[in-house]
């Protein structure tokens, strides 16, 4: 096995995948019955289900999509970064794998769409609502801009200028962006 070969298989092997996959839908099940009926139920969150509030329920498409790519962030965070979202266990790879070729940052973003259609299906916006989540959205930019990416850049150096001139932070992609090959 090259190195190259020997970096791709996991230290369980193959066979290690197919229990580390089944885990990991294990969490996202109870990830979304968190979201979706736990916590709407210990906030008291009500859905009306009379008249033109059924058509919030259209919110959940790109809440539950929103919510699967970060799903799959966490995902590409362990298996190919082999760390995690938290900044006391950080991946020790560069991610840059599924829908980190789009965006810098798919999984806030995911979670940003997640909770909007979230918002939109138990329809409780008010003023003091939209600041606390406009205050939120600017503390994770700052945190990104003056955190993540000064860390990445001093632990992963030119391979993550290389990707930062590539990727927009915020905005995706239409076509993934594919590292160039070395010869």
């Amino acid at each position: 096995m090259t190195r190259g070969e020997a970096d791709s298989v996991p230290a369980g092997g193959h066979g290690g995948r197919w229990l580390t996959a089944v885990a990991s839908l294990a969490v996202g099940a109870a990830f979304f019955s968190l979201w979706f009926w736990l916590l709407p139920q210990w906030l008291g969150f009500r859905v009306e289900t009379a008249g033109a509030a059924r058509w919030r329920w259209l919110a959940a498409i790109p809440s539950v999509l929103g919510f699967a790519v970060a799903l799959r962030c966490v995902w590409d965070f362990g298996w190919t970064g082999h760390g995690t979202p938290a900044p006391i266990a950080p991946p020790q790879r560069l991610v840059v794998v599924g829908f980190y070729r789009y965006v810098r940052n798919p999984m806030y973003v995911g979670f940003a769409a997640g909770w909007v259609g979230l918002w939109v299906v138990f329809g409780h916006a008010n003023l003091a609502a939209i600041a606390a989540v406009v205050a939120v959205a600017l503390g994770v930019h700052l945190f990104v801009m003056f955190y993540e990416e000064p860390t990445l850049r001093g632990k992963f150096g030119a391979d993550y200028e290389e990707y930062c001139r590539n990727v927009s932070r915020w905005l995706p992609r239409m076509r993934a962006w594919e590292k160039p090959q070395i010869p």
